[in-house]
């Protein structure tokens, strides 16, 4: 792998066994790597790593010229990006992580790597995860929304802007803001804590709004007069993919969560193909609410647990 030589030598502390916080800093690096690798997994955009580290602990390092991002509460490596690692490279880093007292198991494991090397069965036991299943959509498809499974979505649509003549949508700016944050904790308060992982989410959500600039993100808030009813948070995945970090809305105002969906998929036709829309961590209704959109397809990992 190529790096600059400014970026090796800030490398050189994060070499394996060393293991360091994500940090804003950080993110040339590792985006270095999504940049050059092109990851399908929104688990590798810097802004997931970043905005989640407290929740997870998450840790990064460098491991033979590959990136590693460490899950210390699940105890648990993400697959390592860059060039791809054989079954026997995989075993020794599990080895060697196991020796330095950390988790020999990973995460993110892509079916197709699964598929190519077979024998990796003798050395881990697979989970498959369908909860952390990724929703790929085509862009294209949500900003037409064209067939009867999608004809639900454009009514509510329509119903909304005769309802609110007066709602626009606008970029999210530093003073916008402060109201995202307001509505993310109303909705949080009424009723999304009672849902399983839905603290988590908020602490990564309050985090991505703190260092929105510096992450490097992007969002839309739908706004009905000077009130916010419903946002999106989303930054580039790979060269084809953007991904959808956070989507929230006023539940009272119907309609308010397909407009925003609608319009987040107009405002990013020009710049992407596809819309990662990240998982439903096995909440029933947003398993059925993503799955009403027809998703192109479902980007499926595995958890590979190691048997010494």
């Amino acid at each position: 792998m190529c790096m600059a030589k400014a970026d090796l030598k800030v490398a050189e502390g994060k070499q394996f066994p060393h293991f360091s916080s994500i940090e804003i800093d950080d993110k040339k690096i590792i985006q270095g790597y999504a940049d050059r690798f092109q990851p399908l997994s929104c688990e590798y955009s810097f802004a997931n790593i970043y905005c989640w580290k407290e929740p997870y602990q998450n840790l990064w390092g460098i491991y033979k010229e590959r990136l590693v991002v460490y899950d210390a509460v699940n105890k648990c490596s993400f697959f390592p990006l860059g060039e791809e690692v054989t079954p026997e490279e995989l075993v020794l880093f599990s080895k060697e992580m196991k020796r330095n007292g950390m988790g020999a198991d990973f995460g993110v494991v892509p079916s197709r790597y699964l598929e190519k090397y077979p024998e990796i069965n003798a050395f881990y036991t697979i989970i498959d995860e369908r909860d952390s299943a990724e929703y790929i959509y085509s862009v294209e498809a949500l900003c037409d929304l064209k067939g009867s499974k999608l004809h639900k979505k454009k009514n509510l649509i329509s119903q909304f802007h005769r309802e609110y003549p007066n709602s626009s949508v606008k970029l999210m700016t530093g003073e916008s803001r402060e109201k995202t944050i307001t509505l993310a904790e109303q909705i949080y308060n009424s009723h999304e804590r009672f849902l399983p992982g839905i603290e988590n989410e908020h602490i990564a959500l309050i985090k991505a709004l703190d260092d929105f600039e510096e992450i490097g993100l992007e969002g839309l808030g739908l706004m009905v007069g000077d009130d916010l009813m419903a946002f999106s948070i989303f930054s580039p995945l790979n060269h084809d993919t953007y991904d959808i970090h956070f989507e929230k809305s006023c539940y009272q105002f119907k309609g308010a969560a397909q407009v925003i969906n609608h319009e987040t998929a107009k405002y990013l036709k020009d710049k992407c193909q596809y819309l990662n829309r990240e998982q439903d961590l096995g909440i029933q209704g947003l398993r059925q609410a993503k799955m009403s959109y027809d998703p192109e397809t479902l980007f499926m990992t595995h958890i590979l647990v190691f048997k010494q």
